[in-house]
This record gives C-alpha cells, sequence and structure tokens, in this order.
C-alpha cells in the first residue's frame, strides 16, 4: 500500500520540482512511511513522488518507481496485486524473466511490456491506483481498480495537470487552485459523500473505478478536452452478463462455488511480508470473513472490534462470542465521548474532502488500534450491496408500494402540505391512523408526503438515502443534478432490488464505505483490504438467482447460509446496529460547544455559502428534541469544519 502524486506540466512551470515533489509527498506520508521515491522525466515536463507502505517485498528491490530495463517506462502502484505469483508463472512460461524480486510492482511492469497495459490490467485481480509513464511517446496514463477500493484524483490548475492519491497532495503544489464546487456540495449534503467524478472543488476530479485516462504532453495546453477516459469493468457491464448466463445450478451448488470463490479470494489476500489481521463487528459479513481466515490459518488470527458505552450502538459484546468461537486472538476497544471529540477535529485533513458518514469516527479509532498489531486488516464490506443486504432496500419497496395503492390527488395534497405543517401534525396523523414505521426517516404519513410526487422508483429511492431532502434550500440554489440514473421499466420487486444493489455498488460503496475504509486505514499506515471485492467473486455473486441474495424480505441469505457451516446460528440472529455512532446525543451533549461555533450565525453569514435561518431552525430543533436532525446537521458540520480548515 503506497501513496503517490505528480504533475505534468510545461517545462518551464517545473522549477524547483525535486522540493516541489517531496512537499507533495510529504503531505501523504501516512500512506507510505518506509520508503520516498522522486522521478522527473529527462524533458523536465513530468514528475512524481512515490511513498512506500512495503508489504510485499521488503527490500530495496521493491522500491518505486519502478522502469523498465529500457528505461521507457516509468510505473508507480499504490495497492496489490494478489495474484502476481500467477501472473509470474504465466509470463515465464511464455519469456523467461530476470526478475530481481518479488514485488507485484515488478510483475505488473513486466506484464505491461509484453501484453500491454490494459491487458495486464485485466488479468490482474487485484485492487490499485498506478501511473505509468511513457518517456518515449511522452503519454501518462492513470488507472484506478475496477470497485474503487484505492483512491485517485485529478485536475488542471493553472496550466498544469495535477493528480495524487489524495487532495492533499495536490494542494501541496503552488499551482494548486480550488474553488469550491456547489453542485458537489448540494449532492453532499443530501448524501453524505461527494460522488466520482465530482470532487469538492470544481477544477479537479476522482479518476472513476474500472477507468483508464490518458493525456499526452503534446495535447496538454488542451486542458480538459485532450483528457482521454475509457471503461475497462463496470458493475453495470457485469450485471448485463449475468443475466445473460445466470446460474443454474442447485442450491447446495451456488453455496459451495461462492465459498470456493470467497475462500480462494481470502486466501490470496492473507498473503503478506507482514502481520495480517481482520475486523470483526460480529455481523454476518465480517464474521463470514474472519471465519475463513481461521479455517485456512495455522494458527490464530487477530481480530478487532469497537465497541460503545451507549447499549443501542454496542455490537463488541457479540464480536466477541463470534471471536470466541473461531478461536481468534482477539481485540476491542471502547469508543467514549471524549474519544469522539479528539478525533473530530482532524477529521477534515484525514478525509481531504467535506465527508458525512459518521462512522468514520469508530472505523478510525478501531483502524489505530489495529496498527499496533497488525500492518493489513481484511474486511467483510461489500456483502450488503452483492447480497441484498440493507435495510432500506426492503423500506424502498415497501414505500414502494404504499404509494401505489394512494390516490394521485392525495399524493399531491401530502406533498403540498409537508413544508407548511408542523411536524408534530404529522405525528399526530400516523398515531390516530395507526401507520405504520418506514425506517429511520420518518412515519407513515409524513414519508409519503416526503416522496409522494416522485415520478419514479431512482426518485423514490434518491429520497429515502437522503440526509437533507432539499440540499439547494440549504445552499440557496436551484436543484441539484440526480445522482442515480433513471432505471428501465421494472415490473417486479426483484428489477427493483437489483437496481437499487447495482446503484449503491457504483456510487454508495466506492465514495462512501470505500472511501471511508481507506482514509481511516491509511491515516496510521494500515493497509485494508476487501475479498468480498475480488472481481471473480463480484461476478460469481451477479450470476446468483436473487433468491440467493434475499428471500422471505431478508437479504444476504447465501452468505448466511455459508457462515451457519462455520459459527451456529444463534450467535448470528440478531438486529444488525454495524459501525453508526450516536452522533444525535452528541451533538445535544459533549460536541455541543463545538457545532455551535461552526453553525454560528455570524459566521455562517459572512462565509455566504449556506441558508443561516434554515440552518439554525435545523440546529434548534435538534437541540429542543422536537425533531432528530443528526444525519443532515453531522453533513453540514462536516463541511463547515472542512471549510474552516482551509484557511
Amino acid at each position: 500500500m503506497c501513496g503517490l502524486a505528480g504533475v505534468l506540466a510545461s517545462a518551464q512551470l517545473l522549477a524547483s520540482q525535486s522540493e516541489i515533489l517531496r512537499a507533495m509527498g510529504q503531505q501523504i506520508q501516512h500512506r507510505g512511511p518506509d520508503d520516498e521515491g522522486l522521478y522527473s522525466s529527462d524533458c523536465g515536463s513530468f514528475g512524481l513522488v512515490h511513498r512506500r507502505l512495503a508489504i510485499v517485498d521488503l527490500s530495496a528491490a521493491g522500491h518505486q518507481p519502478m522502469f523498465s530495463p529500457d528505461q521507457r517506462f516509468m510505473l508507480a502502484f499504490n495497492g496489490e496485486i494478489y495474484n502476481h505469483q500467477a501472473l509470474r508463472a504465466e509470463l515465464d512460461k511464455v519469456v523467461p524473466q530476470v526478475w530481481r524480486g518479488h514485488s507485484d510492482t515488478e510483475t505488473l511492469l513486466a506484464g505491461i511490456l509484453h501484453w500491454g497495459l490494459e491487458d495486464t490490467i485485466r488479468r490482474a485481480v487485484g485492487m490499485f491506483a498506478l501511473v505509468l509513464w511513457d518517456n518515449k511517446q511522452k503519454t501518462l496514463t492513470l488507472v484506478r481498480d475496477r470497485a474503487g477500493e484505492k483512491p485517485l484524483y485529478y485536475g488542471f490548475s493553472q496550466g498544469a495537470f495535477l493528480f495524487g492519491s489524495e487532495l492533499k497532495a495536490l494542494k501541496a503544489h503552488p499551482l494548486f487552485q480550488g474553488e469550491v464546487d456547489i453542485e458537489a456540495l448540494a449532492l453532499m449534503l443530501r448524501h453524505k459523500y461527494v460522488p466520482a467524478p465530482r470532487t469538492i472543488y470544481r477544477q479537479f476530479c476522482k479518476l472513476e473505478p474500472g477507468c483508464m485516462l490518458t493525456l499526452s504532453l503534446d495535447e496538454l495546453s488542451l486542458g480538459h478536452s485532450a483528457v482521454q477516459i475509457r471503461r475497462y469493468w463496470s458493475f453495470a457491464q457485469v450485471a448485463k452478463n449475468a443475466a445473460g448466463q445466470p446460474f443454474s445450478g442447485t442450491d447446495q451448488e451456488g453455496l459451495q462455488q461462492l465459498e470456493a470463490q470467497l475462500s480462494q479470494s481470502v486466501s490470496e489476500q492473507m498473503l503478506a511480508d507482514v502481520p495480517v489481521g481482520a475486523f470483526l463487528s460480529g455481523g454476518t459479513d465480517s464474521s463470514l470473513i474472519a471465519a475463513l481466515m481461521q479455517k485456512q490459518a495455522s494458527q490464530p488470527i487477530r481480530t478487532f472490534t469497537v465497541g460503545f458505552h451507549v447499549p443501542d450502538y454496542n455490537e463488541a459484546e457479540h464480536a466477541k462470542a463470534v471471536a470466541r468461537h473461531l478461536g481468534t486472538d482477539h481485540t476491542e476497544i471502547y469508543v467514549t465521548e471524549q474519544d469522539a471529540l479528539n478525533v473530530v477535529p482532524s477529521l477534515p485533513q484525514l478525509f481531504d474532502e467535506p465527508f458525512g458518514d459518521s462512522s468514520q469516527i469508530p472505523t478510525y479509532l478501531i483502524a489505530k488500534e489495529a496498527r499496533r498489531h497488525v500492518t493489513v486488516a481484511l474486511s467483510g464490506d461489500a456483502g450488503d450491496e452483492l447480497f441484498a443486504g440493507y435495510s432500506r432496500y426492503e423500506h424502498s419497496l415497501a414505500l414502494h408500494h404504499k404509494l401505489s395503492s394512494v390516490p394521485g390527488a392525495l399524493l399531491s395534497a401530502l406533498a403540498w402540505c409537508k413544508p407548511v405543517l408542523h411536524a408534530d401534525v404529522w405525528r399526530q396523523l400516523d398515531k390516530l391512523t395507526g401507520q405504520a414505521d418506514y425506517g429511520p426517516l420518518s412515519n407513515g404519513f409524513a414519508r409519503v408526503a416526503e416522496v409522494g410526487l416522485c415520478h419514479s422508483f431512482a426518485g423514490l429511492y434518491t429520497q429515502v438515502v437522503s440526509d437533507a431532502k432539499d440540499p439547494q434550500r440549504l445552499i440557496r440554489r436551484e436543484p441539484e443534478a440526480s445522482l442515480f440514473t433513471e432505471p428501465a421499466a421494472q415490473h417486479s420487486d426483484e428489477q427493483r432490488l437489483a437496481w437499487m444493489m447495482l446503484t449503491d455498488s457504483q456510487t454508495y460503496l466506492p465514495d462512501d464505505v470505500l472511501v471511508k475504509v481507506d482514509r481511516a486505514a491509511m491515516a496510521v499506515s494500515l493497509e485494508g483490504r476487501v475479498p468480498m471485492l475480488d472481481h471473480r467473486f463480484i461476478e460469481l455473486a451477479a450470476s446468483m438467482p436473487m433468491h440467493f441474495k434475499r428471500r422471505d424480505g431478508v437479504g444476504k441469505w447465501a452468505l448466511k447460509q455459508i457462515l451457519y457451516r462455520h459459527v451456529p446460528k444463534a450467535l448470528l440472529d440478531r438486529p444488525k446496529t454495524g459501525f453508526g455512532v450516536p452522533t444525535d446525543h452528541w451533538l445535544r451533549g459533549p460536541l455541543r460547544d463545538w457545532a455551535e461555533a461552526l453553525l454560528d450565525t455570524e459566521k455562517l453569514k459572512q462565509q455566504g455559502l449556506l441558508n443561516t435561518a434554515l440552518v439554525r431552525k435545523y440546529w434548534q430543533e435538534h437541540l429542543s428534541g422536537q425533531r432528530n436532525w443528526q444525519y443532515m446537521l453531522w453533513n453540514l458540520l462536516m463541511f463547515q469544519s472542512w471549510l474552516e480548515a482551509q484557511g
């Protein structure tokens, strides 16, 4: 695991390049504390810094950037190629190689020389963000892994093309200029993250997962129009291929194939020249990964969990029971209010962009504890997206059916009343009519009023997953563009469920879940690995019929059946809480003064970005206990905290 950053510019813009590159590298030293590598091209127009966290081949033979024997190609690589030994064997059969070491970087470079870049990437199993410079053609290529585990940012500023693993590295370049993208801010307030390809800066982008970017020095002056991006893999194409060739075997055959592939993925991701462990929440996904690791290990594996002193948010006892059954060497830490208070000021620096997933706090704290014992930690992320695990899927389907039975005139009337009637009125309506609760956001009538005028299932789902229902009101702007693409005609719950899973895999997974894991882990120089994001497992899971994913309204059926082979069902069947944190309580308690300072009326007016009166209204309603606005307020506070940190 590593970090990288660089610049492509006309030669006259790159005076003192070595000092500049070192300054960029210092900003991401946490991603690679073990080694530093600098490179400037002969033409003087391209420069790169690489920070190394040594995981495979700890010797100098793994130093980066790495060069082809003829010095034409320079490769800098962040990530891991889990099948690189198999790739080496394949290369040796074709053309016997003279290997200098046993790093996967060297394997990649040899593959590029023999097969070409895109073919090598398609053969590779792993997570990566890489940079390839062709010193002959004067062409730069950036590549990001299929699912988006490793980050890669880029953009133009004052004639220079800047790129890197984190935005803070780009900001260290003297040519960096960044203007807040109001459209990105609106999306962040709604979804709690800035979705790719946007960043919080109008001039800069995220390279999307499964994409390759190419830019020639000769066309640099053309700016963004000269950037060529092509997609070599996508969840959408995987879903399309799976629909054409679905799995047709029995339940037992399907479970056997899934367990075999996931076991192989876990086995490959356990390979390292440093200590390896696992995050364990006690839920289905993390317990399954830990079980498959322990089954293949010769001694107890290290597992780590985080707990809270607030009972509704605490899974530590469940994780301990699973760890005891599996026989792992288990460590647990408990997060206190003071722990949260200590971490919060550092969040803008850790995440670079406004990021509102409050589970960032325990994720960082458990990563910090794990790093004291291991250098690599496997996690169970992606099970919810691949096997329909989120409760919001069931809520959305239920709400869709409810709306379908309500007359259009009543929906219109409810939608008109929503911003007019007081919250207490809606609660009384729900109480009088016995409306069911449709999830954590609000109750029956108010919920119907919020989504009543949605003209599609995509619109309904957007509202379900939105923290701020009308973010444009918070920033006094026109409505923002929709993040979700409109699905094709959907005639069944199965089709709607497949669309939600695909949408989350393309948005929430890479831009929230994986950002959180990457930044929290790399902040303490810990490499996170996600076995369920092995593209072979993704493609196999996609081919499975929907009843492998959801049965009787419950998700992750197949994963649970596999897990029951290793852990007693009694230890697992319980409501899930995950890594949620009690921000509603914290904002009324230990974080109140911090929040009040960021939401100060005069400060908001002076900044001129947010609707001061509306923000203060939400804040006062939350403090009084009248409404629980914790999710929307946390997004606002993360933006305000980030903005203040910009100076």
